[in-house]
């Protein structure tokens, strides 16, 4: 078996992976960059901003139980990572609003990842696709390398004195989401690329890392049922953003969550409810302001309820709010209580409705209604890996686990049942494991 012996190895072309292979050789080091894919970008070529909290206390209250430290970190390593996606040539706007409570930047992602490559090829770094990472090889407890094997069946073990797991997550195995996510996350649709399959989670476990708590939740979207993903330009235009400000109703006709503090929170509600499915309605004035609005400044404008329909999902449109009562037998909601649930609300919208309305009170009450079966699609879990505010991955014991580390979507402990930027995780932690494996110790 051919050996090689570089300063850092990444197992992981995306967001973190290749921030950090290109850091690193920015930093002079030696770097070989490994995928299962035939490219590079993985999950990042489907997004278009980097967003998160703008401030501890912003973070605090929308993510209460992540890591202390990791969040501080994300938030104190922000701008760094904005100045470093300028720094090599790639455009990042100027910050705007995202969300009811973020700031980011929007940025060409595609351009962002080819660069990254450009980079560590023009430093005499090495990628290589299509080859996986069988196993961590371990010396005196330490991590000190892999054995990698190609497509053509040749086996290579690379020794490095670090090694970065990046490899998206595991939302793309079935399996590791009912174990670890939810019973019945194997109903989701995968709103991601499909090769993020854990494996990078089943490399660091099997070293011994430890990981967080499996009730963590995940990052997903609202999407109308029954319709399949046809390409990923679907991840956005089909997900259902404006129900922040529609009415959520399960199969009993019930309320579940307070759907203003985010479409992300309410696809996590959502899997918890009878056969993970609701029913979405919005008025004349949520489809004029929501529906067929952009979901953040810059973004291109869908008509969600058009594409739906188009599509072959579950919609319809009521004249008033009696014809709400109508709903077709087959989709198996009682009508009548869907049309006094949205009734009852409105009397109470200017109150107190439970679940409460916090960021949108206004009844729904200028018809006509237009209504939209969903369910949640995940983007990737909270559950992963445990690592520190350096990026090193930690034991079962609590203690480092030498020479390795992990970034991105395969680490667990900043979100827990609450979100506040993927990308921008993926940007900071990829930087930070490259400045790590740099020996720059960070504050």
């Amino acid at each position: 078996m051919p050996a090689s012996e570089v300063d850092l190895l990444i197992t992981g072309a995306g967001m973190a992976g290749l921030t950090a292979a290109a850091r690193a050789v920015h930093d002079g080091l030696s770097v070989v960059v490994t995928d299962t894919a035939t490219d590079v970008g993985g999950s990042a070529r489907f997004a278009g901003y980097a967003w998160t909290a703008p401030s501890h206390d912003v973070m605090d209250a929308h993510n209460p139980d992540g890591d202390p430290a990791l969040k501080r970190a994300l938030v104190d390593r922000f701008a760094d990572g904005i100045a470093w996606i300028r720094s090599i040539g790639v455009e990042a706007k100027d910050a705007q609003r995202i969300l009811n409570f973020g700031q980011g930047h929007q940025f060409d992602t595609n351009h962002y990842v080819d660069t990254c490559r450009r980079l560590v090829l023009e430093a005499g770094g090495e990628l290589l696709l299509a080859t996986a990472t069988e196993r961590l090889v371990t010396e005196e407890g330490a991590v000190v390398g892999a054995d990698l094997t190609s497509a053509d069946g040749t086996h290579r073990r690379i020794r490095a004195r670090h090694t970065l797991l990046a490899t998206g997550g595991f939302q793309g195995d079935p399996g590791l989401r009912t174990t670890h996510v939810h019973p019945h996350a194997d109903r989701m649709q995968l709103r991601s690329n499909p090769r993020s399959t854990g494996g990078g989670y089943r490399l660091a476990t099997e070293a011994g890392a430890a990981t967080s708590r499996d009730d963590a939740g995940f990052y997903g979207h609202l999407i109308p049922t029954g319709i399949p993903f046809a390409d990923p330009a679907d991840f956005v235009d089909m997900s259902l953003y404006y129900s922040e400000h529609a009415l959520l109703l399960n199969l009993h006709g019930e309320r579940c969550t307070d759907e203003t503090l985010g479409d992300h929170l309410t696809a996590m509600a959502l899997l918890d409810q009878p056969e993970s499915r609701g029913l979405l309605i919005a008025d004349a004035r949520v489809f004029r302001d929501w529906i067929v609005g952009s979901y953040v400044e810059g973004a291109v404008a869908v008509d969600k309820f058009a594409l739906a329909s188009k599509r072959g999902g579950r919609v319809g449109l009521a004249a008033d709010l009696d014809e709400l009562a109508y709903l077709p037998e087959e989709w198996g909601y009682d009508g009548e209580t869907v049309r006094n649930a949205v009734k009852l609300f409105n009397e109470t919208a200017t109150a107190e409705p439970v679940p409460g309305r916090k960021l949108d009170a206004l009844p729904l009450d200028e018809p006509p209604y237009y209504v939209i079966e969903t369910e949640p699609a995940i983007t990737f879990p909270f559950h992963g890996i445990r690592i520190d505010d350096r990026a090193r991955v930690l034991g079962a014991d609590g203690q480092l686990i030498a020479g390795l580390l992990a970034a991105g979507s395969d680490t667990g402990g900043l979100w827990h049942r609450a979100y506040a930027g993927g990308l921008a995780s993926a940007l900071v932690f990829g930087l930070t494991a490259a400045e790590t494996a740099a020996g720059k110790y960070l504050p």
